[in-house]
């Protein structure tokens, strides 16, 4: 038992709690959230340590032994996530700070931003599905109020589409723990993968497996995205960052998680069914990405189009492709965060996000240019930056599974966001403009620190692969040999 895994959970709640009594005190409310954030970084490094020397670590809520008990898991895959979450936290932060606005901020924000985290940080190291769902709820309640805070009609109406979406795949969430407790009686992920290996994964139970993909992939955004690109649209620039950067991979966590220790005894029919909406996915992202040209449109069609290309890494269930689904899955965390942020203040400047309304700004702005740019590059997969060797290791997995199929769309869609983004920066950054410093809407003053920070890790985590690729490996092999987190949980017994 290792009570410092609870801690990435407890230390954001208990910080918002403070901020919600200071309501007024917006600075305090700034130096606490980064205090918390930070903390929940140096707490995840040193669990990384642990777990890289002596295994998955747990700890047993209340004391209450497995399966009895709520457990709390940290194994090598969801520190990885907890870690990136609070990197990304920290820089979309910084951002607010400059952008958000004194009312949001009087209005809770930090405390709602807190609680999100808490939420999502709950989730990758919940133990226990029907906690899953309790850790969802608390990510979707926070997002429900951020979505909308500062209540502009736009903010109003996709909040609404946003709300109802996910009330209904909360209530299909808990038919399908019902279904699966009903069968099994245990609600523990490592109970729930003996019991299923004993029992065998009959039709009924490839039905409530399905049905668990679909509740998911609303979450994530697989195949039934329609909610996505208003509603990652319609918030200020860090909510959208942070949305963009955590709350589909949240779901894309729970796919994987799932499918890799629970349902991974009928591959030909559930993973089957993920790669073939995956593909989709990605097909109609790109269709999306490239048909608009409104800088918000062509951002989250890039998000949709990262979330099949990492399901379909899973969707090969090999060695290399969750590899290189772990890969992508950092980059695609960063990446997006960064090209949010980078969206947001070009429409910042230009009071506009319409493509041909714009163009030139380079002249003024050349560092945002060139970040804009080599954040481009690394979205669409250009070696040497943090997308490539994610993209070469799923596609090498569609190819070692026989799904040629999924490669070929997969490498067919990276063409498309390569010049759905290029698009972006050629009509924004390139070209004559009449637009001076004094004309323009806003200032980059106080927001090319978080941007500056997010292309510096995005070509960092490229050039430096060596570093992180020992414990890629060791969050692989813990995902295709479930043995290792049913014995680290529920010991040799069983």
């Amino acid at each position: 038992m290792n009570n410092i895994v609870i801690l990435p959970i407890i230390l954001p709640i208990v910080f918002a709690m403070i901020m919600v009594i200071f309501r007024d005190k917006v600075m305090l409310h700034r130096v606490l959230s980064l205090v918390a954030i930070g903390s929940v970084f140096v707490v995840t490094v040193i669990l990384i340590g642990q777990i890289k020397h002596a295994g998955i670590q747990s700890v047993q809520l209340g004391g209450w032994e497995a399966p009895f008990g709520v457990s709390m898991v940290a194994d090598m895959f969801a520190a990885i996530l907890v870690l990136v979450t609070s990197i990304v936290s920290f820089c979309c932060l910084l951002y607010a700070f400059h952008s958000i606005g004194e009312q949001r901020e009087k209005y809770y924000f930090y405390p709602l931003f807190l609680i999100l985290v808490t939420g999502v940080n709950g989730s990758f190291f919940t133990g226990d599905i029907f906690n899953l769902f309790v850790c969802f709820e608390v990510m979707l309640v926070a997002s429900y109020v951020l979505i909308s805070l500062g209540g502009t009609r736009v903010q109003l109406r996709e909040s609404i589409k946003y709300i109802l979406i996910n009330i209904i795949s909360s209530f299909l969430f808990l038919v399908a723990i019902a279904y699966l407790y009903a069968i099994t009686g245990t609600l523990n992920f490592a109970h729930l993968s003996v019991r299923i290996a004993e029992v065998g994964q009959d039709g009924l139970m490839t039905t409530v497996a399905i049905l668990f993909l679909v509740v998911f992939s609303l979450k994530a955004g697989l195949f039934l995205f329609f909610w996505l690109p208003g509603s990652y649209s319609a918030p200020p620039t860090a909510i959208s960052a942070i949305f963009a950067a955590l709350l589909t991979k949240v779901g894309m966590y729970a796919i994987i998680r799932v499918f890799t220790l629970i349902f991974y005894h009928e591959v030909q029919i559930t993973h089957l069914l993920i790669g073939i909406l995956a593909a989709i996915t990605m097909t109609l992202g790109a269709i999306g990405a490239v048909a608009y040209r409104d800088i918000y449109k062509v951002m989250t069609y890039n998000v949709v189009i990262g979330v099949g290309f990492i399901l379909a890494g899973l969707a090969t269930y090999t060695t290399v492709g969750l590899t290189g689904s772990i890969y992508y899955f950092i980059h695609d965390m960063v990446i997006k965060a960064l090209i949010f942020l980078l969206g947001g203040t070009i429409i910042h400047l230009t009071g506009t996000s319409k493509l041909d309304d714009m163009n030139g700004l380079i002249r003024l702005h050349p560092q945002l240019g060139w970040m804009f740019f080599i954040a481009a590059l690394s979205l669409s997969g250009i070696p040497p930056l943090s997308g490539f060797l994610g993209k070469i290791f799923i596609t090498q997995g569609t190819f070692t599974a026989e799904y040629y199929w999924l490669g070929a769309f997969g490498l067919i869609s990276s063409l498309f966001v390569l010049y759905s983004i290029m698009k972006v920066f050629m009509s924004v950054f390139w070209g004559y403009t009449d637009l001076t410093l004094e004309q323009e809407k806003g200032t980059t003053k106080g927001l090319m620190l978080p941007i500056a920070l997010l292309t510096f890790l995005t070509i960092a985590l490229g050039l430096g692969t060596e570093g992180i690729h020992q414990y890629v490996d060791t969050a692989v092999e813990g995902l295709m040999n479930p043995h290792y987190y049913i014995e680290a949980i529920l010991g040799n017994g069983k």
